[in-house]
């Protein structure tokens, strides 16, 4: 589908918003990191949804990393509560600037549902915008929505991520903070970066100014090139848990990274095993 079929832009204002609040094939969905913030005030017709849900979790057999995308079955379970359909288009934010919207966005991305937008900003821009808020818990209608991870190109697992670094045209943008990655703080057994990885905190991505919104493009893509990442790259990207890059990620896409993929098992997988190359 291309992005001319969209209702909505990929990355979308609230003043854009305010005009589709009423459309019937909309899904505005609010994925916090707090969830007590969906209840203080969000989006008219927004439904909250706990972010838990878009990772795995705890794996009796230790097989799977807790931070995995989940089943289809269970991706099926939790689309089918939120009331998703192969129309809908998706609009999510959240409550600290796109961490997990972007974690979201990137899940519809893997699973081939590509009518989606990102809130700018989330609910501090909407808010700064003057916008109103409800403070009602909105009841989504349930659907039986079939998940299948149709553009598995989205993500990539350890080993191929293993195997092409060094890899010309190919490159990895490390979304946490310069003191992870330059191994001096982190709760793994292992600490530092991929080798070769470059560094830009996801928050350097967001305008402080201006309600954590995405910052000018320009600007960002220069920082990026000065880096060593160019829109023409395959570009992975990864924090500790494929949060705080699900940001990053989709910052890429909104730059015309048209290769950007993220890492999910992130350094909880990589720093956390023995057999993975470390720099620090």
């Amino acid at each position: 589908m291309s992005s001319e079929d969209n209702l909505l832009p990929l990355i979308i204002e609230p003043d854009q918003l305010v005009d589709h609040l009423d459309e019937p094939s909309l899904l505005i969905i609010d994925v916090p990191l707090k969830a007590e913030s969906y209840g203080e005030g969000h989006v008219p017709g927004a439904v909250f949804l706990d972010h838990r849900l878009l990772m795995h979790g705890e794996d009796p057999t230790g097989e799977a990393v807790p931070n995995e995308v989940p089943t289809v079955e269970a991706l099926s379970r939790l689309f089918s509560s939120l009331g998703l359909t192969r129309d809908t288009h998706v609009v999510a934010y959240d409550d600290e600037g796109g961490g997990w919207a972007g974690r979201l966005l990137w899940t519809l991305e893997l699973i081939g549902h590509t009518r989606y937008s990102y809130l700018n900003g989330g609910i501090h821009a909407w808010r700064e915008a003057g916008r109103p808020v409800s403070t009602e818990a909105f009841a989504p209608q349930p659907s039986d929505y079939e998940a299948e991870i149709l553009h598995p190109e989205v993500a990539i697992d350890r080993l191929e991520l293993q195997e092409r670094l060094g890899e010309k045209g190919f490159a990895v943008w490390d979304a946490r903070s310069r003191a992870e990655y330059d191994g001096e703080k982190g709760n793994n057994t292992r600490l530092g970066h991929i080798p070769g990885a470059v560094n830009m905190e996801w928050t350097e991505a967001m305008d402080r100014e201006h309600g954590l919104r995405i910052r000018d493009y320009a600007e960002l893509v220069t920082e990026l090139e000065a880096l060593g990442l160019t829109p023409d790259m395959e570009v992975v990207t990864h924090c500790q848990s494929h949060h705080r890059s699900g940001f990053t990620w989709l910052v890429g896409k909104a730059l015309g990274f048209e290769k950007i993929r993220g890492y999910a098992g992130s350094w909880k997988e990589w720093g956390n095993r023995d057999d993975t190359p470390i720099e620090t």
